[in-house]
């Protein structure tokens, strides 16, 4: 019994040391997971209380034993003259050299050799390689430090390759003039970090132990009386509640948008959480939050877990900024989903506040989020202003969706709600049940459409055009959903009376205009006609006239105006430099410059000048077409413009704009030329 108890001294005063050497510092200790919180307590099964948390250390003979850590500064014995380990404990040692600040003569940074002993528990720096040595700084190891592979970069610029490693507060830079060295370095201290049990923190332990004893209300209570980190706090938060890895995000694709380490983002999102408080006007402030969540997967489960934590017991509960928190989980349920440990934990905090909470504001939010996270899939885009203005009201979003023929529909829909099920949704609001033929949802501008992918949704498509108009403002790109045919399957049994009879008309009439109907310029002028037929009735001087390319395909007089204008070269010039050489030597720079703006606007008036008149001669041509459509009535329109457009074999084929490369070669020289059809 007496040796038993002496090896457990053994292995504690180990653990002890090991933690001395991480956390043994004079500077200011703050509040972080490895210590132990105050007030952090946790039940066990039989209702006696443990003080501390239990943080797995490994002892010397490699066994894991579990110590109870109340105070972290109790473990802390400063221990600055160990000697050189023993070569049994030892996995790589060597010389490298280590970055060391300048003192105050030398402020700038320099290279200085040490010895350094890699160990299955820590990272050691003596001043010599004899025994014994003193050592002179120690990095212990855990499942959170992190190695950086070694920079051709950073060689170019020292001619040394380095290994950087993030201990929790100290960072060793490292740097060896041979490759296979700074490799064979980096891989050993990734195999001892990769040998590390994951550390847990405070939080993570007590969510394990309110999910054991979840049918023990009574424990669970206790639970959260003892353990403050577990409740509402209006004081600001100085570590993470989950595990993040040591390091810096320098290098990390999300480094290029301005965020800094994991660590440090979860404690700036607290401090944003604590200030939406007070906000008037929150929404601003929660989409900061969402579209940091939605950059750095891994903060999710610590932003859910934060905002749990600040609706548990808040100070005045139902206040402003206690339905704050609320509404911000609202926008977060309906945005991604935590992982499934995280995700069980939320669901029992909703079902506990309910409980606690009856027929109040708080209960409806916790029913609302509750659904969501049933139905939420991941997004694309954090929600628009106007969607998280709708969903901290627990509301519906309203869609606004356009068809043929100038309509207008408006649809509510949820954060959940897809491409197809709008479809759907419009199709039996339109009536167009019967129909055989496909209808699918685009999104469309002035100058482009695409349609929508039936697991697109839809307030992901709304976000994206609130995001175009703050980006294009002042050009004419005015983004809608607009509903239409897809897929051509009966085109012949429609009935005229029917909405998709206007349908064909109305995206026939489209592929007219875009030049997709490939006739000749008499039925060109026949289909505009009848277009102002359909519009206008029978011809009046006084009936509103359309632009020109709301009629005609306008692409046919630009090739005319074009293909008039080109000079006509009989013979190729003797001496092709000879106009360059001549006047851009006699002139000055600012002169030739002037010569050819001045050519060009020339060129450009003329060229304006031919398409208005090509247009008024076009336009006059479809006036006496239109003079001879008298009494026609619109229905008797569509079906006359439908029977020429059928003509065409390829009508109720769905078309599609292409982009390709046309290859060619001019003196032996490969040449790509970009076009567009």
């Amino acid at each position: 019994m007496p040796l038993q108890g002496f090896w457990w001294w053994v292995c504690c005063r180990h653990g002890f040391t090991l933690l001395g050497r991480e956390y043994g510092e004079k500077e200011e200790e703050e509040e972080s997971f490895e210590m132990s919180s105050p007030g952090i307590q946790m039940t066990n099964r039989n209702g006696s209380q443990d003080v501390g948390v239990t943080q797995p250390v490994r002892a010397s003979n490699g066994l894991e034993r579990p110590l109870l850590v109340s105070e972290e500064k109790s473990l802390i014995t400063p221990n600055s003259k160990v000697i050189c380990k023993d070569d049994q404990d030892v996995i790589v040692k060597g010389w490298l050299q280590r970055e060391v600040c300048g003192e105050a003569r030398r402020p700038w940074s320099r290279l200085k050799k040490y010895w350094f002993v890699l160990t299955p528990d820590s990272l050691d720096c003596y001043n010599s390689n004899e025994k014994p040595s003193k050592r002179l700084g120690s990095l212990v190891l855990t499942s959170l430090c992190s190695v950086m592979w070694p920079s051709k970069q950073t060689y170019k610029e020292t001619g040394y390759w380095n290994v950087t490693v993030y201990g929790r507060k100290h960072c060793y830079r490292l740097y060896t003039e041979h490759l296979n060295e700074a490799v064979h370095w980096v891989c050993a201290i990734q195999k001892v970090i990769d040998s590390k049990d994951p550390m847990e923190t405070p939080t993570q332990l007590l969510i394990k132990d309110i999910e054991e004893n979840h049918s023990n209300q009574e424990t669970v209570e206790e639970i959260y009386k003892l353990n403050p980190i577990l409740r509402h706090t209006k004081s600001p938060l100085y570590a993470p509640l989950l595990p993040f890895p040591y390091g810096s995000d320098d290098h990390s694709p999300h480094s290029v948008k301005g965020y800094t380490a994991l660590r440090d983002e979860a404690v700036k999102i607290f401090n944003s959480l604590q200030q939406m408080e007070n906000e008037n006007d929150p929404v601003p402030l929660m989409q900061g939050v969402l579209q940091t969540c939605l950059d750095l997967r891994p903060l999710r489960d610590e932003v859910y877990c934060q905002v749990m934590k600040q609706t548990t017991e808040p100070p005045e509960p139902g206040s402003v900024s206690d339905l704050r928190y609320w509404q911000l989980l609202t926008c977060m349920s309906c945005t991604y989903l935590p992982s499934p440990a995280v995700l069980r934990f939320l669901q029992f905090h909703l079902h506990r506040m309910k409980s606690h909470y009856p027929s109040t504001e708080t209960e409806k939010y916790a029913d609302f989020i509750l659904s969501s996270l049933d139905k939420t899939k991941q997004r694309e885009y954090v929600p628009s202003y106007e969607e998280i203005s709708v969903l901290i009201q627990r509301q519906e979003l309203i869609c606004t969706v356009h068809y043929p023929g100038a309509g207008v529909c408006k649809l509510p829909i949820t954060s959940h709600t897809t491409a197809e099920e709008l479809v759907e949704e419009l199709i039996k609001k339109l009536k167009l049940n019967g129909s055989r033929n496909v209808f699918a949802l685009f999104e469309q501008n002035n100058h482009y459409e695409q349609v929508l992918a039936k697991a697109t949704i839809v307030a992901d498509t709304l976000t994206r055009f609130e995001n175009f108009t703050c980006k294009e403002k002042g050009f004419e790109t005015r983004w809608r959903l607009y509903f239409k045919l897809y897929c051509f399957l009966d085109t012949d049994d429609v009935p005229k009376d029917s909405l998709e009879y206007s349908f064909l008309f109305e995206q026939a009439h489209e592929a007219v205009i875009q030049g997709y109907l490939p006739t000749n310029e008499e039925s060109l002028q026949s289909l505009a006609a009848l277009r102002l037929q359909f519009l206008n009735g029978d011809f009046s001087p006084s009936a509103p006239f359309p632009r020109l390319e709301e009629l005609f395909p306008i692409y046919i007089l630009h090739s005319r105006v074009l293909a008039s204008s080109k000079p006509h070269i009989t013979s190729k010039p003797s001496c092709p430099s000879l106009h360059k050489g001549l006047f851009s030597g006699a002139l000055p720079n600012g002169l030739w410059n002037n010569s050819l703006v001045k050519q060009k606007a020339e060129e450009s008036q003329k060229f304006r000048g031919r398409m208005k008149e090509e247009g008024a001669n076009m336009m006059s041509a479809i006036v006496d077409k239109w003079k001879a459509l008298q009494s026609m009535d619109r229905t008797e329109v569509m079906a006359t413009y439908l029977s020429i457009v059928k003509q065409w074999s390829g009508f109720g084929s769905t078309v599609y704009d292409i982009d390709f490369y046309m290859v060619s070669f001019v003196d032996g020289e490969l040449l790509l030329d970009f076009m567009e059809n």
